[in-house]
């Protein structure tokens, strides 16, 4: 692969981080599994900072963090958004259908917009829930989804 094939090849690979990840360096460090999938996050973001994975957010992120009643929450996750985030246009009428019939599955009503919008963007979809991964499972995604560490594994960060 020559270096603009492979340069070309990274600004592809695009990374959806819903509020539950993006929040985890946020959550008691004390259990192994916790801290584990917080510094996945970080290495996935310093990736993020040197260009070499997108980070697309949406209406959704916003929305969601400006409902969170934790300031520190809140200020730490919009400064990221607003720092590392890139807008990334998709039909919003087939985002809301897309939302809609996840939610139809079963997905809570901000779980199914971030997979809708993380489909429809073309991104690898990352979170720490476990119950919203079976769900994806379940309901077949129409993006490759996992936890931090799963994801750092496939796209070989270090």
């Amino acid at each position: 692969m020559s270096h603009k094939d492979h340069v070309s090849a990274v600004a592809e690979r695009r990374v959806y981080l819903d509020l539950c990840a993006l929040n985890r360096p946020l959550d008691d460090q004390n259990q192994i599994r916790v801290r584990l999938e917080a510094d996945a996050v970080a290495l996935i973001l310093r990736h993020v900072r040197a260009g070499e994975i997108q980070l697309p957010v949406s209406s959704v992120h916003w929305a969601e963090t400006a409902a969170n009643p934790d300031a520190t929450r809140r200020a730490h996750v919009q400064l990221l958004l607003s720092e590392l985030g890139k807008a990334k246009d998709v039909d919003q009428t087939q985002a809301r259908q897309r939302a809609a019939e996840l939610h139809q599955l079963g997905l809570g009503p901000a779980d199914a917009a971030h997979v809708a919008m993380a489909e429809l963007a073309g991104c690898d979809f990352v979170t720490v829930d476990d119950r919203l991964l079976r769900q994806m499972r379940r309901y077949k995604a129409r993006t490759w989804f996992g936890t931090p560490m799963v994801y750092c594994d496939k796209e070989d960060l270090r």
